[in-house]
């Protein structure tokens, strides 16, 4: 047997890297190799997620990057499910971007949704290879044994072995390529509630973010960008940088925006402070006489108000809205706005990397892709994918930032050019004032109230700049944004209006746009779901109840309103002075419900309470799903309340959190979250439980008030 030190080389030994998710190869002798990784004994590989060593530790692999989701512990534990092993017995390491893993990339709540099978089949497969090999020591049939807490045992004698006594010969066996996986009544691990593996590492600081890279030998550098985010570099002055002790180099180097490429100026020193001290120092000159389009946030929005008045591109239509329209006298309409906002991870971006004197590379960043990373890595220095390794590292916070990975091409260039280890690390100023941001949109909304008062007939043009179109030129002028339309369609939103109509324009800017947490959901739950409530109002229904009645085909989005209306039912009556609002919305295969209770106190709205209801099918962990709605509340929120990101004369007004606020611990309401439970398929977590928050604070405020907000954010010190 040979010993190969990471699993890059055993990659290259073994000959299995292919597109695609792989649970084992038919007919391969897993034996002939041993993987050595580091802080992990040599062990043997019965498939790509699951390694076992002869002495017994058993190691899971994770290949979705932990930006505070929880995958750490998710991916790992829908395995360790099916293989019997409870979670304190296994060692978890992240993948490294070889295909054999499938997709790495943690974005779109895809994780659990998306692998929920595949994981759970690489757990049994390897249990059922263990299995066989158990039974024939015992020389029985392996329906006479079973797998419990990582040991095999004999049904007849009660005679066991561990797992690490069996490996070897198991790793000798052809792979099932249908292993039987459990029943939901027999999960011990999937759907209870159980402690998060990577909390005592976080609060004792152990825990490895991208930002706490150090490697031998290591430079630090501070990248300063055009102002104008697509702005030219003409020229600059380092002499006064230069003069900063610790300083090395000066260096241009290649920034990537969506859609282009420019050049930032770099400062690489020995030290963060010195790299930091020299960058203030510089003088550049920035040339932004060749920008295309516009980048001023009050121009992007008149656009998109004239926008408005015209005809969208359809997307989906059900009857002939506008003839409907034109012909009835009960009619309404509205054009609601959502503002650019800052992704704001606490941990700004950052990565390290190594370009070797062998052509090779080694990075070690905070992304959410590491397949991604390997491939942009690869083709960025023209080298061959197996010279590449990626060390993807815990985020700190993403929201969708770090899929956009400028920061570390930043890095690997500036490594290549002074031949050392560099760290770059943006300045929170350059992280938040550079985006890519959450586009700002417009909903015009129109809507008929019909016979008894119906909500008879709903119209949703969706307006403002296209991610798919910024980023790749992806928009044909005749089609409507894809994402955007499965968003607003019929299909995501259930509601059964006996005629609806759903349009987008595509209004252009050159402000850098990008996916924000929950992606378009965030921006068109706002105008949807404040519409709705108008539409029920005019119709003199009850909100809540005009939802069930166009839901009517849609008994599992019923059973989610049916809950909150019992969990808001339960509560003590309203005060005086007191008002609810409610909204929902559906996202990554998951529904979620909202109501937010607000007060008018001394003149100012003020948040009291929020209730959430999620279903999301089967999930891993309640505490997770708890976790991930309490943010999307605390993150919806924020964009509900607080600034958003405005351009003037090219410049981002916003530069850190004293510009761009974020909620405080002092400003949160009491939170009351539900999680559905049901053997539906599994849906996401991460986001679905944000877009109905903003919406349903709206409603609240509408009841509380009489005032109808329909552009974002809200003063809630001066409301009518």
């Amino acid at each position: 047997m040979s010993v190969v030190n990471n699993r890059r080389d055993f990659l290259k030994i073994s000959g299995l890297a292919s597109a695609g998710l792989i649970l084992g190869i038919p007919g391969l002798n897993a034996a002939q190799t041993i993987v050595k990784l580091d802080g992990v004994a040599a062990a043997l590989e019965l498939n790509p997620f699951v390694m076992i060593s002869p002495s017994g530790q058993i190691t899971l692999v994770n290949s979705r990057p932990d930006m505070g989701q929880g995958s750490y512990q998710a991916v790992p534990s829908i395995i360790a499910e099916e293989l019997e092993v409870s979670l304190d017995k296994i060692n978890i390491i992240p993948s490294d971007g070889n295909a054999q893993f499938g997709s790495q990339q943690s974005g779109g709540s895809s994780t659990v949704r998306g692998f929920w099978e595949n994981l759970r089949k690489a757990g049994a497969t390897a249990k059922e290879m263990l299995i066989q090999a158990a039974a024939n020591k015992w020389k029985v049939s392996p329906a006479d044994c079973y797998a419990e807490d990582g040991k095999v045992y004999n049904k007849n004698t009660r005679a066991s072995f561990t797992y690490g006594e069996l490996v070897t010969d198991a790793s000798k066996l052809e792979v099932p390529t249908e292993p039987k996986l459990k029943e939901v009544s027999e999960f011990k691990i999937l759907g209870k509630y159980a402690k998060r593996l990577d909390v005592p590492a976080k609060v004792t600081g152990e825990a490895v973010f991208g930002i706490d890279i150090v490697v031998p030998n290591m430079l630090y550098a501070v990248t300063i960008h055009a102002p104008s985010v697509q702005g030219k570099l003409v020229s600059f002055n380092d002499v006064k940088a230069k003069a900063v002790k610790g300083v090395k180099h000066v260096l241009t180097t290649d920034h990537s925006y969506p859609g282009g490429k420019t050049k930032a100026v770099a400062v690489v020193a020995d030290n963060y402070w010195a790299a930091l001290k020299a960058s203030k120092l510089l003088e550049i000159v920035w040339d932004n006489s060749q920008i295309t389009g516009s980048i001023n946030s009050d121009q992007y929005f008149a656009d998109m108000e004239a926008a408005s008045k015209k005809p969208g591109v359809r997307a989906e239509e059900t009857g002939d809205f506008d003839a409907m329209f034109a012909a009835s006298e009960n009619t309404l309409e509205g054009l609601y706005e959502t503002p650019f906002l800052s992704h704001a991870a606490i941990e700004p971006v950052n990565a390290t990397a190594h370009v070797k004197a062998d052509g090779s590379v080694e990075v070690w960043a905070p992304i959410q892709g590491p397949d991604g990373a390997l491939e942009e890595t690869a083709a960025q220095l023209g080298i061959d994918k197996s010279k590449v390794k990626i060390n993807p590292t815990l985020l700190g916070g993403s929201f969708g930032r770090k899929a956009f990975m400028n920061f570390m091409a930043e890095a690997i260039d500036l490594s290549k050019q002074v031949q050392a280890p560099v760290k770059v690390i943006w300045p929170r100023e350059e992280d938040m004032a550079q985006g890519p941001f959450r586009p700002a949109m417009m909903s015009k909304m129109r809507g008929i109230i019909g016979r008894g008062n119906s909500l008879a007939a709903f119209s949703h043009q969706a307006i403002g700049e296209s991610i798919q179109g910024q980023h790749w030129n992806g928009i044909q002028a005749f089609r409507a944004d894809d994402w955007i339309a499965g968003e607003l369609s019929m299909e995501n939103h259930k509601y059964g209006f006996g005629v609806h109509h759903l349009s987008y324009s595509r209004v252009k800017t050159a402000i850098p746009i990008l996916w924000w947490r929950s992606v378009y959901a965030s921006n068109f739950a706002w105008g949807q779901e404040c519409f709705i409530d108008e539409m029920a109002h005019k119709a003199g229904k009850d909100p809540l109840k005009a939802r069930k009645e166009l839901l009517r085909n849609s008994p599992r989005d019923i059973k989610v309103l049916d809950k909150l209306e019992s969990m808001l039912a339960s509560y003590p009556p309203l005060p005086t002075g007191h008002a609810r609002g409610i909204a929902m919305f559906r996202s990554f295969s998951s529904m979620s419900a909202s109501a937010v209770e607000v007060a008018k106190v001394d003149g100012e709205i003020k948040i009291v309470k929020v209730t959430s209801i999620i279903d999301c099918g089967l999930f891993v962990n309640p505490d997770m799903v708890k976790a991930q709605t309490e943010g999307n509340i605390v993150m919806g929120l924020t964009a509900a309340i607080k600034g958003g990101i405005t351009f003037n004369d090219g410049k981002c007004d916003q530069t850190n959190f004293n510009t761009y606020e974020v909620m405080r611990l002092q400003e949160m309401p009491i939170v009351d979250i539900h999680i559905m439970e049901n053997q539906e398929k599994p849906g996401g977590v991460g986001e679905p439980g944000l877009p109905p928050i903003a919406p349903a604070l709206g409603n609240a405020i509408f009841n509380l008030t009489g005032v109808r907000l329909r552009r974002l954010p809200i003063d809630l010190t001066d409301v009518g």
